[in-house]
């Protein structure tokens, strides 16, 4: 059986979409926090398994994962040690489980030297999936494109894009990453180790979705570079705790250090197709947005 964690995630609930086009239902099992999600209960009724278990109860994850072929790790939304610790008992849990195979939502830029903490995390959980024992596959995603979705949001109102200095990052649809991962899933040991970089086909800086805000909107978008430190305080202000505004700058160094430039074909391969642009999701992203106004 496949276990998929996090499956009601906005990641994991595509992942078990594009899975269950692939594999029988009964051969699919979710772990999630709460089994009684909406999203849960919908996989249930398809006849997919599905079992509570959280990355902070290790007994939780022995019944979740019981019967496991293949374990499927989404990265949890922490970070720091302990992040790492989150991903060490679900790794132990899947070995003890004898689970084949152990895949992990892994990113593009996974080093323990990055100026991006979640990527220091993803390097230290790929060390532990190394140490396990058991065959396994990173799935060294490109940079969420949602992320650059966020960012242009606060842009909208006056169309200004005031952030950090940046570099060029492969935004990549969260569509793209769950197909590819249902195909790896589904293709047992196509890769060992970190896959290459996921990505989308080109790498765009904010002066590059300043355009592209523009051409969809019919709008000017200008793009402003924010001091750090001011901009970090103003985070701050608007509630950001000052350890999450501290990784938000990281995540800009990171960029100004090429950590997120590189392209590869391997996605494409995967999907059979070219992955969506970053001018498709944030037009898809747009149109939302209006119809939801």
């Amino acid at each position: 059986m496949i276990i998929v964690t996090g499956a009601t995630g906005q990641l994991g609930r595509q992942i078990v979409e594009h899975l269950l086009t692939r594999v029988p239902a009964d051969q699919v099992g979710v772990s999630v926090r709460d089994p009684q999600k909406p999203r849960a209960r919908d996989f249930a009724d398809r006849g997919v398994r599905v079992r509570r278990g959280s990355f902070a109860d290790a007994a939780s994850l022995a019944h979740a994962f019981e019967g496991a072929s293949q374990v499927l790790v989404i990265s949890a939304d922490k970070m720091g040690e302990e992040c790492v610790d989150l991903h060490r008992t679900a790794i132990g849990a899947a070995v003890a489980a004898g689970a084949r195979r152990i895949l992990y939502t892994s990113q593009m830029g996974a080093d323990g030297a990055s100026h991006f903490q979640a990527c220091r995390d993803h390097a230290a959980t790929e060390a532990i999936l190394r140490d396990s024992g058991v065959p396994h596959t990173a799935l060294r995603n490109g940079f969420y494109a949602a992320s650059a979705v966020n960012f242009l949001d606060r842009a909208l109102p006056n169309g200004e894009i005031v952030l950090p200095a940046d570099g060029p990052v492969a935004w990549t649809a969260h569509a793209d990453l769950a197909e590819a991962t249902a195909a790896v899933l589904a293709d047992e040991g196509r890769f060992e180790g970190p896959t290459p970089p996921l990505t989308a086909s080109s790498a765009l800086t904010f002066d590059d979705i300043a355009v592209l805000a523009a051409e969809l909107t019919g709008r000017t978008f200008t793009r402003t570079t924010a001091p750090e430190g001011a901009f970090r305080d103003r985070l701050v202000d608007h509630g950001v705790p000052a350890v999450y505004a501290d990784q938000v700058l990281g995540i800009f160094a990171a960029a100004r250090a090429g950590e997120f430039s590189v392209t590869d074909p391997t996605l494409a391969r995967l999907l059979g197709r070219e992955p969506a642009g970053l001018r498709d999701v944030l037009r898809d992203a747009l149109r939302a947005r209006t119809s939801a106004a």
